[in-house]
Order: C-alpha cells, then structure tokens, then sequence
C-alpha cells in the first residue's frame, strides 16, 4: 500500500483564503483499479482559477489543479512505470489517476518537451499556454500593426499572450502590480510599454502609449481598469475575456462596481467574449507544438515563480491571489 498525503478543502473560502479551510490528511491508497495508474507528484501548479472555481464545489474536497507526476505502479497499457502524467488530481504527493473524458481535466502523457524544463507542463507547455495561444489567437484574432493591451500581464498567461502578440507583429501594452514587473516586461520581454495600474494615471497611460487606439484586449483581472481599456478602443476591437482576478475575493453580493460600457460597446461595435480553454482541448497538442518552438527559438521567455515543499502549496498559492508571482507558479514536491 501506498502511503500518501492531500489537501481537503472543509470550507468554501470567504474572502482571501485561509490556512484553516484546508486540512491534510494522510491516508492509503486503495487498490488499483483496471485503467488506473498511480503516480509520484513532481510539480504541482497553482493558479487564480483555483479560487474562482472555489464555491462550485460542496466541502469537504480535494483540492483540485493541475500537477505532474511519474507513474510508480500501473494497470494501464498505455501508461507505463516511469512516464510522466498530466493531470488534475490536485494537491496530493501520491494519488491514483483515473482516465475519463473530461475535456479540461482528462489525463495526458506529458508533451514531449524537446528538453525544456519538466514543469514547463503545467505552465508554457501546458493549460496556462493553451489559455493564452487559443484565447488570444482565436478571440482577438491580432493583426500585425495592431495595438494590444494585456492585463495580468507578468503572470503566467500574460506574459505569453503579450510575446505571442509581438510575434505576430503587434504593437503590446502590458499592466502589472509592481515596478520590477514592469522592467521584466519591457526589458526581457520587449513589450513597448508597461505600466504598473497601482500608480499611473491609466486613462492617461493608454491615451500617450496607443494615441491612435487599442484594437485587441485580453483580460485576465476585470474591473475598473477593464471599463478604462474598453473606454480606449477602436472601432470593431475585439476583447477576450480570461479572469476576473480583481474580485475574486470579493463578497459575491457586494460586488465591487465598475464604469458601465455599453455605450462604447454599441458605439464602437467591440466584441467582448468570454472563454474556457477546454473549448479546444483536443487541439491542445497543436498549440504546444508551436510554444515549444517558438521557446526553442528565443521568441517566447519563460520564468517561474517556484517553491519548493508539499507543506509550502498553501502559501503559493495564496501568493498568486497576492500578485507575488512573476511568471508562472508552481510548487516542486518531488524530483
């Protein structure tokens, strides 16, 4: 039998979450089942979605995200000892994954990395990537000559969204929570401006950075500064909308309020469509053939926030809800 550890979640988070809503628990593994495998936990990611998708589960449960983890025993032909596996079974360092077909959270064989980092599997090569490859490309539709504007845009999506942006040769915008963020993006990512939303004038920042308008908008926070970027866009520009990581901690019932946009809307005809990167799940290899090409290339840079221990997941995470990150986070449990 296998001994093993996971975080249960005993109470839906009110506000920032709390050490105390989660508990470990340890416990043996049962079993093996036909068509099940079980696997050591090397990487765990931890993400905003984490707390968003928070209240759609009834506690108790285990938490849930995406991980990395090396096959330790089979009963899957298609899994053997030793391969490393994708999936979404969470804050665990030994778990059983079950195959099924959920088209966001169904188990795959890690991407063949060409020898870039394994954790890049849960990050740029991995859900974060997708989001960024399909709901930039497929939503916004750039254009090379178009202004772009990325929020969250030293995170884990945003920072890909605004490099693939350059590549297809768009003029990128970038807001962030610190002025070290804003020196990363414009010095190693080479956006053409950066700001930090804490202590710029952003009207005035979007009216000297893109005078002629911004035509493409990915949105990874909401409020207030999303009803400012709309305010600044051109006719027909198109928005995709990612996260909302401003009011993710809010009360749902005292929401905070944002400048209404209807009038823009209507008047300079913009799309504002919102996404699930499972839309495209069966795509996902094709997108993470061309991220591993163009990371390969030096077009696309990637850094990681990483911490290292099973016990440290709680405070990761909650150092994503606190801008803390740069890059993507993730939590290294074995290796």
């Amino acid at each position: 039998m296998v001994k093993a550890q996971k975080y249960v979640v005993k109470r839906n988070f009110q506000g920032v979450p709390k050490r105390d809503d989660f508990e470990i628990v340890e416990y043996e593994l049962p079993p093996l089942k036909d068509g099940e495998v079980i696997v050591k936990t090397e990487w765990i990611s931890v993400d905003p979605y984490l707390r968003s998708f928070n209240s759609m589960y009834t506690p108790p449960f285990d938490q849930f995200s995406f991980q990395i983890g090396e096959v330790i025993e089979s009963k899957n032909s298609k899994y053997s000892v030793g391969a490393k596996v994708v999936s979404h079974i969470g804050w665990c360092d030994y778990g059983i994954v079950k195959m099924f077909d959920d088209p966001l959270t169904r188990p795959y064989k890690l991407p063949d990395l060409k020898g870039l980092p394994t954790s890049y599997g849960i990050g740029a090569v991995g859900m974060p990537g997708a989001t960024a490859y399909f709901g930039f490309l497929e939503i916004c539709k750039p254009k090379s000559g178009e202004t772009v504007v990325v929020t969250g845009a030293a995170g884990a999506v945003g920072s890909i969204v605004g490099q693939i942006a350059k590549i297809k040769g768009c003029r990128v915008i970038g807001f962030a929570g610190s002025d070290e963020k804003v020196k990363w993006l414009e010095n190693e990512l080479g956006f053409d401006n950066a700001f930090n939303y804490k202590t710029v004038d952003i009207m005035k920042a979007l009216e000297e950075a893109a005078p002629k308008g911004v035509d493409c908008y990915f949105d990874n926070v909401g409020g207030e500064i999303s009803s400012r970027v709309v305010r600044q866009m051109n006719t027909f520009g198109r928005v995709a909308c990612c996260g909302s990581i401003s009011t993710y901690n809010d009360d749902p019932d005292k929401m905070s309020k944002a400048t209404v946009l209807q009038s823009y809307l209507v008047t300079k005809q913009i799309k504002i469509e919102g996404f699930a990167v499972s839309r495209w799940a069966n795509e996902w290899p094709k997108a993470f053939d061309q991220l591993v090409k163009w990371i390969e290339t030096g077009q696309l840079k990637i850094r990681e926030h990483i911490t290292e221990g099973f016990d440290k997941l709680f405070d990761a995470f909650l150092g994503v809800l606190a801008g803390e990150n740069i890059g993507k986070a993730v939590v290294k449990v074995y290796q």
